[in-house]
């Protein structure tokens, strides 16, 4: 048996009569200084021809190491055989192998200065890999670029609806056996459903190579491989193009926070730290067990740039949400006093991740124009969206989590304890315009015994079910663009497993199938109305109406865009039909007509609410207006409700 695999195929032994070609000096040069913008083109396995052979032209960074030879099936897992040559001015060892090709299995044999052989190391630079638990790099055809069009960057923008379906590729459906559906697969069935419920873009949890299937993807080792969990690049280029035929973008969750420790992996690569920063205060990461890039070398800094890029280039991508930036942001994250070092200016900011950051950003928008890069960021660190130019780390959106945690907790609340908690569902207003947000009801919120979305809200089966439409319809109707995980869309019971498919058979149950179509019709609202997205960023797009009803738990508010068109959202969060409820609305104009009431009995409510006819215009004051409406407010319901 061969290291890290199944077998090894002895048919294929090659001599060591190898031509060796010397990478270009610019391309030394943009690898020595980490300037180079495409590293990927370089580093890696890359079939090539030479002196009229067809080979693999094999390349990696290991500076410290005093010997690297590439070992694979074609000579028997032998270091003997394949010595690569040293370009001692990048730390690049480079070496042409004749007649090898795609498909072809490979490692690197690396002895480290101490004269020690490490364990068998896979390509950090490998476009595709073995299935785990084997561990090898496997070569592969780098594809050609792309880019956006115009029509998908303006899908992107900050005053466009986007609306984002995350989903978990491994456990949205399984096959018939139980196993992964493959890309094509999915690109026969995915794209159409989430187009189907409206959404703008597919959020895809992880998809690089990663040697553990309950880390998500999250420790990822490959960072620049497919996952071979779900079949081969060309089936992957096929599910974004269908999504692309759809109108759906396509967002890649990205790692570059932090990677595992695997012996095959990037952990003292050349027998010392290299990618990590070796003080374990600075380069290991205590919540995850996993080791921190080094964001102070440039080598490391190239490797992680250049693969945000080629995710967006060669597999024509729209976006990246870039995970974990509040680990990065901040050298004490997670870490007592005494176990972390300040940076050169005493503080606790990581500075080397935060100039990372902004490169990166700056990199992509000039390389990659009109992509979307989204942040995790769970701080208060400030400018996060705002441009690299004004001081900013240059993100076009940022995740909002307090708006997410509060609001959450405020429904968890037993209605009739609501009162006590009103601010929760304000508080988000106070801050909602300091950066372009996204409000996610990620995967995050129905793991490790948080339960499903429904499982979070109280009363009986028919109040959880009335509890999530309104909440849908609160955020729906709340400035920031949108974010469900797969499940939530039709109220999964049970908490998210990632080893089996979501439970579609909910779906045969009319509860279920009404808060799917609330979904959709949220959606459907959300896209043709645009003062619910136009201005979400900018505190001229919103209004209060009622913010201190507190003893009635009624909200209210208006949503305008830069047109004038406005959308009025009303929501009673208590299990109290509240009829004859006079609100004040801004003068002028006529009567209004209620367009979407979470209630309805399409949806599974009870159908109260108010009829399609108009709703008059009073001139009665009323919370500080001079004129108000008269409604019928639902129980723990949420409406929408435009000028007829």
């Amino acid at each position: 048996m061969r290291p890290g695999g199944h077998g090894i195929k002895r048919n294929r032994v090659l001599t060591p009569n190898v031509v060796t070609p010397e990478i270009t000096a610019g391309d030394l040069l943009g690898l020595a200084e980490g300037s180079h913008l495409r590293p990927y083109t370089v580093l890696g396995a890359h079939p090539a021809c030479e002196a009229s052979v067809d080979g693999v032209r094999f390349a990696v960074w290991a500076p410290r190491a005093q010997a690297v030879a590439v070992v694979g099936d074609f000579n028997l897992w032998n270091g003997q055989q394949h010595a690569m040559r040293l370009h001692t001015q990048a730390g690049v060892w480079e070496l042409f192998v004749p007649h090898l090709g795609v498909g072809d299995l490979y490692k690197f044999e690396i002895t480290g200065s101490d004269g020690q052989r490490l364990p068998l190391k896979a390509d950090p630079y490998g476009l595709s890999a073995e299935l785990r638990p084997a561990t090898a790099s496997r070569v592969a055809k780098l594809g050609v670029r792309k880019r956006l069009s115009p029509k998908r960057a303006a899908a992107n923008r900050a005053d466009a609806a986007i609306s984002i379906y995350e989903v978990h590729a491994g456990s949205w459906r399984r096959g018939a056996d139980g196993g992964f559906l493959r890309w094509h697969e999915l690109a026969e069935v995915l794209p159409a459903y989430a187009a189907d419920l409206g959404f703008t873009h597919i959020e895809l949890l992880p998809v690089s190579e990663h040697p553990f299937d309950g880390s998500w993807g999250y420790q990822a080792l490959g960072l620049y491989a497919l996952s071979s969990r779900f079949g081969p690049a060309a089936g992957f280029h096929r599910f974004v193009q269908a999504c692309h035929r759809l109108g759906l973008g396509v967002l890649l969750d990205w790692v570059p926070a932090h990677f595992p420790r695997d012996g095959h992996g990037l952990a003292k690569f050349d027998g010392e730290a290299l990618y990590e920063y070796s003080d374990p205060r600075e380069g290991e990461h205590c919540d995850w067990g996993t080791l921190i890039y080094d964001f102070a070398r440039p080598q490391v800094r190239n490797f992680l740039v250049g693969n945000a890029l080629y995710w967006l280039e060669r597999f024509g991508v729209d976006g990246l949400r870039v995970d974990a930036v509040a680990s990065m942001l901040y050298r004490d994250y997670s870490r007592a006093s005494g176990e972390w070092i300040p940076n050169a200016q005493g503080g606790r900011e990581n500075l080397e991740a935060i100039s990372l950051l902004r490169q990166l950003n700056d990199t992509l928008r000039q390389h990659a124009p009109g992509v979307m890069i989204v942040a995790e960021e769970s701080t208060t660190f400030g400018g996060v969206s705002a441009p690299v130019s004004e001081g900013g780390l240059g993100f076009q959106f940022k995740w909002n989590m307090g708006w997410m945690n509060d609001t959450l907790q405020y429904m968890r609340e037993d209605p009739v304890h609501r009162r006590w908690h009103h601010d929760k569902m304000t508080f988000g207003l106070v801050y909602a315009f300091s950066e372009h947000f996204v409000l996610p009801l990620s995967h995050d919120e129905v793991v490790h015994g948080k339960g499903s979305m429904l499982g979070k809200m109280p009363g009986d089966d028919g109040q959880k079910f009335a509890n999530l439409r309104a909440y849908y319809g609160f955020m729906w109707g709340h400035p920031g663009k949108k974010l469900l995980f797969m499940g939530q869309e039709f109220a999964q019971r049970s908490e998210w497993n990632h080893d089996i498919a979501l439970p579609w058979e909910l779906l045969h149950q009319t509860s279920h199938q009404g808060v799917q179509s609330l979904v959709r019709d949220l959606n459907t609202l959300y896209r043709k109305h645009s003062a619910l997205h136009k201005l979400d960023g900018e505190a001229r797009g919103f209004e209060w109406l009622l913010s201190d009803q507190v003893d009635l738990s009624v909200f209210a508010w208006l949503r305008r865009d830069e047109a004038g068109a406005v959308v009025l959202v009303v929501c009673n969060f208590t299990p109290v039909t509240r009829v004859g409820f006079r609100l004040g609305v801004p003068a002028g104009g006529g009567a209004w007509r209620e367009v979407l009431n979470t209630d309805a009995a399409q949806y599974g409510g009870a159908g109260l609410g108010n009829s399609a006819s108009a709703i008059a215009l009073q001139p009665i004051a009323a919370q500080a207006q001079t004129q108000s409406i008269v409604l019928t407010l639902p129980p723990l319901a949420t409406l929408f409700l435009v000028p007829k």
